[in-house]
């Protein structure tokens, strides 16, 4: 039994790495070196933090066989980063409206942009003993309320699930992307600031505004350059603008080169560059030098980072193919004065050893050891001639107060609840980070913080941005200027700048492969080459484009037709024949004529009505013939004028009735001559049927079928007021629609039939014998009407407008001038001219006569 008690004991006295083998051991190992630092100071509750204090020199190569620590043993280290974060938690603490009755302490760690290095942070701050074992507590416990950093994604994702574990809050106070937003994986994550895509749109529309179409995309080959890529490339083309350069590069290594891409799509003068963090100049001129060797001129380059932030860039006269160098920040909003005291503070250059008692520390069951820096005195403001002065900046206090306004109301919350459970009133220490958890998530911080952030409509955090154009002159500073505001998803350009630049003959190049498709112009693209590269061509007729570059050409409105040069609709003109225009008053003055001529014709048989010419072959069908062909002259008044309803509806009817009328009338005549001669023949009994009802009958009859088949189209489907927007560009016809266009042809087909009947028993009795045979006047008259009414069909069909009506009134005008011409001039010849031939005995002879 001794022998193995001194077994235990000694093996309590064992030197382990790693392993637990005593409960709280009382030595202390204490050394000097180049080891991590850490900045403490206990409160009420504690802030962990994990930030880069590390400077990465460009030409520092970094050993990978070596703990970061001592990798990074040698780098300066910026203090003054983490006097920023410890500065803006005094003056919370010293703030009683924020914080009552209760403290915050910190404890500040380097992540030495190593995951290593924050997974030893991590271990530190969640083992609450002396030495980095989680869930091993011996000693003094710190109160944990929440961890806050300032890393890359890579390392907040690694610190929020180790800290979930231990249901501790985590803030970030960074861009975040993608990959931080999901709840589902990272419960207790809060995030202060919006994500990294929010620049995104403002970049597509900056490039949109100038109409840059031709692109070089360039980024990391890290998750985040890989974000970048699969997010911004989508933006790019829903918005018509092409990636034709896209390369990625390693953050360590040299670039592709870019010499055969570039000489190939000269065109490119914008690049977008995604960088995450060092020196823009750094990325930029790797790829300046690809410039030097191309065989033809270059223009200046402009290069759009994707870096939030001002960012100072040093003169350097080589970049003679820059342009101009686009960096974002947010806009920021007016302080309030009651800041200006925090705004900058003065300490002494050996602050370190002033206000901070620090030691190195390494436990005996820890696997290293670090400086752990106490606060021993507050910072100071005042100032001094021999202090430093540090600038601090108003997001820093932001945070801070976020933290202490979430905590303010979580313990209101709290008291309230005890107090309504009858409870005394909780004490400070004893809430608890997952107690703290929902009212992070209740955060206003954009509503205090020094930036214009703001809720969109999906409830996300987005900002007011600024671009900022620092503009290359050779051998030169940079010259400074805000070119561009984007500011609620809405671009503002300020004029006053380009017209700066351009005086400075600094204006922004183009980066298209063709000049802009103007108005009356469509894009045709290109066969095997991108989407933006495209050939300008005309609308097709009828459309129009009123924008640069538009892929497709609108139609005009119906009464509206394009210009000629096709980028605007002009109000068509209302096109009808009407009383005023040359081809109205031509028409309407034969119109009177002939009808002047009919009546002239009408007074001289009412004169001479008892004289042997005009009583010859039944007077009473000649009045009424000449009646009929009156009438019809006056017809075409119908047709002459704006369509109405009422014109429509009786235009074709009145037409086609007294022209039924007209040609029944010459038929009841021919068919009188037929049977007066049939009649002198002896033993003939056709001479009863010669009277006036024969005559009658033939007209009434002929007539009503007329009259019937306009009923008919009257009934089913009538004439009406129509508009056409499309035979005639430029114009609207207003015309006469036909209505059934069945019914039109029936009734000019009636009207045929009966020329066509009146033309057959004319022609077979032209050789009847006697000195003045009307029938060969018929005959001719038939002649004369068919071939009118013959010629009239195809070139009725092949007009439009009122040409087509002028058609229609020539062929009434024509057909009834013959009938007029051929039928009674030569009876008006007699009448007038050679009153010796009007005799009886004149018409009665069987002989011919030269008339």
């Amino acid at each position: 039994m001794n022998l193995i008690a001194l077994l235990l004991m000694l093996l309590m006295f064992q030197p382990i790495s790693g392993k637990l083998s005593m409960k709280c051991p009382l030595n202390l190992d204490h050394q000097d070196g180049g080891k991590p630092w850490n900045y403490y100071r206990p409160g009420d509750h504690l802030i962990s933090m994990i930030t880069t204090g590390t400077k990465i020199l460009r030409t520092t190569m970094l050993p990978f066989n070596m703990a970061p620590y001592y990798q990074f043993e040698s780098l300066p280290f910026d203090k003054l980063r983490i006097l920023r974060y410890i500065f803006n938690i005094q003056i919370v603490n010293k703030t009683p409206w924020l914080l009552q009755n209760l403290t915050l302490g910190y404890n500040i760690h380097d992540n030495y942009l190593n995951t290593l290095g924050t997974s030893d942070a991590l271990l530190e701050m969640l083992s609450t003993g002396e030495a980095n074992v989680p869930n091993y507590s011996c000693g003094k416990k710190d109160n944990i309320l929440v961890l806050v950093d300032g890393a890359t994604d890579d390392i907040s994702i690694q610190m929020s699930r180790l800290g979930s574990t231990y249901k501790v809050p985590q803030m970030n106070f960074e861009l975040f992307s993608d990959s931080l937003h999901d709840k589902s994986q990272l419960p207790l994550y809060h995030q202060l600031f919006p994500q990294k895509g929010i620049i995104y749109p403002g970049i597509v529309k900056v490039l949109f505004y100038f109409r840059w179409t031709l692109i070089g995309l360039f980024a990391s080959d890290t998750e985040n350059g890989e974000n970048f890529m699969r997010t911004f490339a989508p933006l790019l083309l829903k918005n018509g603008i092409c990636i034709v350069i896209s390369q990625r590069f390693s953050t360590t290594g040299h670039i592709a080169h870019l010499k055969d891409a570039l000489s190939k799509w000269r065109q490119v003068n914008v690049f977008v560059h995604y960088i995450e963090y060092g020196a823009i100049l750094d990325r930029i001129i790797p790829f300046h030098l690809s410039f030097t060797h191309l065989p033809f001129p270059i223009e200046g380059k402009v290069w759009i980072t994707t870096l939030i932030g001002l960012f100072p860039l040093e003169k350097n006269r080589y970049l003679q193919y820059v342009n101009s160098i686009w960096t974002v920040g947010f806009q920021e909003r007016k302080w309030p004065l009651n800041y200006a005291f925090v705004s900058n503070f003065f300490v002494e250059p050996p602050f370190g050893d002033q206000s901070f008692l620090c030691f190195f520390s390494k436990h005996v069951f820890s696997v290293k050891g670090q400086r752990r820096c106490t606060e021993k005195a507050p910072l100071e403001t005042r100032r001094k001639r021999n202090r430093i002065m540090i600038y601090n900046f108003p997001h820093f206090y932001s945070v801070i107060r976020t933290l202490a306004h979430a905590l303010n109301d979580a313990y209101s919350s709290v008291s309230r609840r005890r107090k309504k459970e009858g409870e005394g009133q909780l004490e400070a220490s004893r809430l608890q980070p997952w107690q703290f958890h929902p009212f992070l998530e209740k955060n206003e911080f954009f509503n205090i913080s020094p930036w214009k952030l703001y809720l969109d409509q999906n409830g996300d955090l987005a900002a007011d941005l600024n671009f900022m154009s620092w503009v290359v002159f050779p051998k030169k500073d940079f010259i400074k200027k805000k070119l561009v505001s984007f500011e609620r998803q809405r671009l503002i350009i300020n004029q006053d700048v380009l017209s700066q630049l351009k005086l400075l003959n600094k204006s922004l190049p183009h980066s298209k492969c063709v000049e802009n498709c103007h108005p009356g112009f469509v894009k045709r693209p290109r066969k095997e080459e991108p989407v933006c590269c495209y050939d300008c061509v005309p609308c097709p007729e009828g459309t129009i484009s009123t924008q640069e570059d538009t892929e497709i050409c609108t139609k005009c409105l119906d009464d509206q037709y394009p210009n000629e040069d096709r980028f605007q609709c002009i109000p068509k003109v209302l096109s009808f024949l009407s009383f005023e225009e040359y081809l109205g008053i031509i028409l309407v003055s034969f119109i009177l004529l002939l009808f002047l001529t009919t009546g002239f014709v009408l007074s001289i048989f009412f004169k001479y009505h008892e004289t042997p010419i005009v009583k010859a072959n039944n007077r009473d069908l000649s009045y009424i013939l000449l009646v009929s062909l009156l009438l019809c002259f006056l017809s075409p008044f119908l047709f002459i004028g704006q369509p109405t309803k009422a014109t429509c509806l009786l235009q074709q009817i009145i037409f086609s009735i007294f022209f039924s009328v007209a040609i029944s009338s010459l038929l009841a005549k021919t068919i009188t001559v037929v049977l007066a001669f049939l009649a002198t023949k002896p033993g003939n009994q056709v001479k009863r049927w010669l009277r006036k009802s024969l005559a009658n009958s033939i007209i009434i009859s002929c007539s009503a079928v007329q009259i019937i088949i306009c009923s008919i189209w009257l009934g089913v489907s009538p004439s009406f007021p129509d508009s056409d927007f499309h035979s005639q560009p430029g114009m609207i016809i207003l015309q006469c629609s036909e209505g059934s266009v069945i019914m039109f042809y029936i009734t000019l087909s009636y009207l045929g039939f009966l020329a066509a009947i009146c033309f057959t028993v004319a022609f077979l009795a032209r050789n009847l014998p006697g000195a003045f045979n009307e029938a060969k006047l018929i005959t001719f008259s038939m002649l004369v009407f068919c071939s009118v009414w013959v010629s009239f069909m195809p070139t009725y069909l092949s007009t439009k407008g009122k040409y087509m009506v002028a058609v229609q009134i020539f062929s009434i005008l024509a057909s009834s001038a013959g009938l007029l011409g051929c039928i009674f001039f030569p009876k008006c010849y007699i009448i007038i001219l050679r009153p010796d031939l009007n005799t009886k005995e004149f018409l009665t002879t069987r002989r011919d006569v030269e008339i």
